[in-house]
């Protein structure tokens, strides 16, 4: 007779203040998921951390935006934050910025059953970011005091702003070159690198350069010498709304 491992049920919570994404996430988690328990749900921040505090989940599906704060801000009032979160949020909302940008887990409103699945799996197989590292991030009043958090196949990539002098994208790979002469290689592309650094300082110059506003040495007509004292293109179509850019 072989004996056979019973999974640990998952125990979570959800914290939305429109009831009906509340009853769709909860059929289903119930109907797909028999491993994760929905131990209770709340309708806006105040709710959802006295739900932390008594059920402690292992897991937190979160609103972004709610009736008396955001996703954010609940998170920042807890003492400790022992479970992973996972955010419920819309496509044009401003947080998928900083949630791309911390590699935080996410659904988009309307979400499907596999988004659903694509998330839980991510949540199973990867491990989440500090959020004390997160919470720093969204109250640095500097972008340049921020750390970029990236997944790659060997963990996580934590890389301050500060450091980045250019990235030069490879077709679905980038190098990020840092000071010091140091470069990392990353499953990302230029252009999603691009959607959440354009407004913390960088600029896409050329089709295959972003630079950092930072390490700008000096610029020449079509082209631009960073700290590392390497020459980056300045594309023809780009070069108005560089020099407005370096003018900000």
């Amino acid at each position: 007779m072989t004996n056979q491992k019973k999974s640990i049920p998952i125990g979570c919570v959800i914290i939305d203040d429109d009831p009906f994404i509340q009853d769709l996430l909860k059929d289903k988690l119930q109907q797909h998921f028999p491993e994760i328990k929905v131990l209770g749900m709340a309708i806006d921040g105040k709710q959802g951390i006295s739900k932390i505090a008594s059920l402690n989940p292992d897991l937190v599906f979160l609103d972004v935006e709610m009736s008396d704060m955001t996703g954010f801000e609940m998170l920042s009032q807890l003492k400790n934050i022992a479970f992973r979160t996972i955010f419920i949020t819309s496509y044009k909302h401003y947080a998928i910025k900083a949630i791309r940008f911390n590699a935080l887990d996410y659904l988009l409103k309307p979400f499907d059953l596999e988004e659903l699945k694509n998330a839980v799996k991510r949540y199973k197989e990867t491990e989440s970011p500090s959020m004390n590292l997160v919470l720093h991030n969204l109250k640095a009043q500097n972008a340049k005091d921020q750390t970029m958090i990236l997944r790659t196949q060997q963990g996580e990539l934590y890389i301050l702003l500060k450091d980045i002098v250019s990235i030069q994208g490879e077709r679905n790979y980038s190098y990020i070159n840092l000071v010091k002469d140091k470069k990392e290689l990353v499953s990302k592309t230029l252009r999603n690198l691009e959607e959440v650094l354009e407004d913390k300082g960088f600029f896409r110059c050329h089709k295959s350069f972003i630079v950092s506003k930072n390490h700008i040495i000096s610029v020449r007509r079509s082209s631009i010498i960073l700290s590392d004292m390497t020459e980056i293109p300045i594309s023809r179509r780009k070069q108005d709304q560089f020099k407005k850019w370096q003018e900000e």
